[in-house]
């Protein structure tokens, strides 16, 4: 799930006075999510969790993690886990930056989706077409920032 969705859910869930924390591993990005709280660990995404097949070390972060409910009494905080993916930062250049095509082939990560933008992109010409028919039937309750009249 993404980490924007994620600290919007925990927001509502929180609103209804349920306690929530985000493990995190998109600091900037929950960040500007704002969940109540979160914990963030330097891990690349995916893996926030901890590594594969150490489950010792998923164990203790979790309990750091939940650890965190005592710590942050400030709505928005985050705690930085000390938790360290590699001796140095070199595993980021593989996951950090763009390269031409997913093989990696470039020395970046591979990723070549299209930048974002505030025009809606659809997978292909049906989605766009049943997309604008919902939107235009019912609205669209999600997209409460949309201003009057735009199209989802």
């Amino acid at each position: 799930m993404c980490h924007q969705s994620v600290g919007l859910i925990a927001r509502e869930i929180e609103a209804r006075g349920i306690p929530t924390l985000s493990l995190t591993s998109a600091l900037s990005i929950t960040r500007a999510a704002n969940p109540p709280r979160a914990a963030f660990v330097d891990f690349p995404l995916g893996r926030t969790a901890g590594k594969p097949n150490e489950p010792e070390q998923q164990r203790a972060m979790l309990r750091d993690a939940l650890g965190a409910f005592a710590k942050l009494t400030t709505p928005g905080s985050v705690l930085s886990l000390p938790y360290r993916w590699a001796e140095d930062d070199a595993w980021k250049d593989g996951v950090m930056r763009p390269g031409n095509d997913r093989s990696g082939a470039t020395g970046g990560s591979g990723d070549n989706r299209a930048e974002r933008n505030a025009e809606p992109q659809y997978q292909c010409e049906t989605d766009r077409v049943l997309a604008e028919q919902r939107f235009e039937a019912d609205g669209c309750p999600t997209c409460v920032f949309l201003p009057e009249g735009a199209s989802a």
